[in-house]
């Protein structure tokens, strides 16, 4: 997919992976609507870009207003023909340790952002994409979807999940909607706000960003990035290696 004079969402967009996505596809010469619940950092970003970002400034962990904006985006933006969504929440959580009270609306958000928003944002664009010569939805995912770590269950549930929905909506629009591609995107560690004090051995997020794009641009149904590309072999020759690797590490 050529991404020169089209419009494309980001969600997450002014920060980590995606301001890196919304700057790169800015330089390809697209048009990019990017949302995020933070103002003055959509503000910022729009302002670095002039004309080539516009800003959608909504809370996707709040149903409604997701309903919203599936709505109202063919409108605001009837170019539209590719969709990344990219914005992510991690809480850490002990089930044994923690205010499950608490702890319960906090995962409630975070599945909220990490699965609902994917699946309405790509469900409810799909009608506004099918009817473009071309388009894309880009889903961003993670290794830890394959290889869970202790310390955030409900994270790599929801990221399991986003990939089983990908690969699921890829072959209904394979069948009837050819020209609709879906792509799942698989990220390593990455060096964002999120990861902060997490791990080794992170990635950048321009880097992450500049391989989904490369990806989706050589028409890839699955975007391995960094290190996560060695996680089908491993899975397929040792997965008792990859799951202790991720335990333990």
């Amino acid at each position: 997919m050529e991404f020169h004079d089209t419009t494309v969402l980001v969600t997450g967009g002014a920060r980590g992976v995606g301001r890196e996505l919304t700057r790169q596809l800015v330089g390809l010469g697209a048009h990019v609507v990017a949302v995020g619940r933070d103002r003055e950092r959509l503000a910022a970003l729009a302002a670095a870009h002039g004309d080539r970002v516009s800003i959608e400034v909504v809370d996707l962990a709040d149903p409604a207003a997701l309903d919203a904006l599936a709505e109202a985006l063919p409108t605001r933006h009837p170019t539209l023909r590719a969709v990344f969504n990219n914005a992510g929440v991690q809480h850490l959580t002990d089930f044994l340790a923690d205010d499950l009270p608490r702890t319960r609306q906090l995962l409630r958000r975070e599945l909220t952002v990490n699965v609902d928003a994917v699946i309405t944002l790509s469900t409810g664009l799909l009608p506004h994409l099918r009817r473009q010569p071309s388009a894309a939805i880009v889903n961003i995912s993670s290794g830890l979807a394959v290889v869970p770590k202790p310390s955030a269950p409900v994270y790599c549930a929801a990221k399991s999940a986003v990939r089983t929905f990908t690969r699921a909506l890829r072959y209904q629009c394979e069948d009837g909607a050819p020209h609709v591609r879906v792509v799942d995107a698989v990220l390593p560690l990455v060096d964002t706000d999120m990861t902060a004090g997490r791990g080794r051995g992170k990635i950048s997020p321009a880097a992450a960003a500049r391989s989904v794009l490369q990806g989706v641009a050589r028409g890839r149904s699955e975007v391995y990035v960094g290190k996560a590309r060695l996680l089908p072999p491993l899975m397929r020759l040792a997965p008792s290696l990859g799951y202790r690797t991720l335990r333990h590490g």
